[in-house]
């Protein structure tokens, strides 16, 4: 029974954070080729939260729903063509930064200076994976690539991963005082 529980717990976990991450992935300010979204500093709350294990699973379930055509992506987008677009390597990056991000806080300590750190990290990943697909995707050389598609995002990154880092401690340290069970056994932190 106890395992069940715990199933249900981490699937609910994974579900709530990946429909929050659709709900932030509809705040953007348009630029010409990627936008600046709220998808990132979701993905770094949900990482700061529930670390590596779930935060990547919640983003595997994020992407899976928009892959199928729910409009959860920037822009209320969806579909197959949006993962192989020009912007899918951000959307692929949420998993991988999600992961090393709670990873990282997992094997350090849960406060706001190695969260900031960690979701730095998860920027740099983001950005790592979205270019590079970009570059591919568009056919853009790599000055071109990181002129669309890092340098806009550099600046306001840092600004979503102080956010994420602030926001994410401190919902954490909440639902810890009030005993709610955000890990699971293979997810102690």
């Amino acid at each position: 029974m106890e395992q069940q529980s715990e199933k249900l717990r981490f699937i609910l976990h994974c579900a709530i954070f990946a429909a929050i991450t659709a709900i932030m992935a509809q705040i953007e300010i348009p630029l010409p080729l990627v936008p600046i979204s709220g998808q990132t500093l979701a993905v770094g709350i949900t990482a700061t939260i529930l670390g590596s294990r779930k935060g990547a699973v919640a983003m595997v379930c994020y992407a899976a729903i928009g892959a199928i055509g729910l409009p959860v992506f920037a822009g209320f987008s969806g579909g197959p063509q949006v993962l192989v677009g020009p912007t899918g390597g951000y959307i692929f990056g949420f998993i991988a930064a999600a992961f090393v991000t709670g990873y990282i806080l997992e094997k350090s300590r849960f406060t706001v200076s190695m969260a900031m750190i960690a979701n730095t990290v998860g920027m740099v990943i983001t950005l790592l994976f979205g270019t590079i697909q970009l570059k591919y995707v568009v056919e853009l050389t790599w000055s071109e690539a990181l002129a669309a598609g890092v340098y806009p995002f550099i600046i306001v990154g840092l600004i979503k991963a102080f956010l994420a880092s602030w926001i994410g401690i401190t919902v954490r340290n909440r639902l810890v005082q009030a005993n709610v069970n955000i890990t699971s056994s293979k997810n102690a932190a």
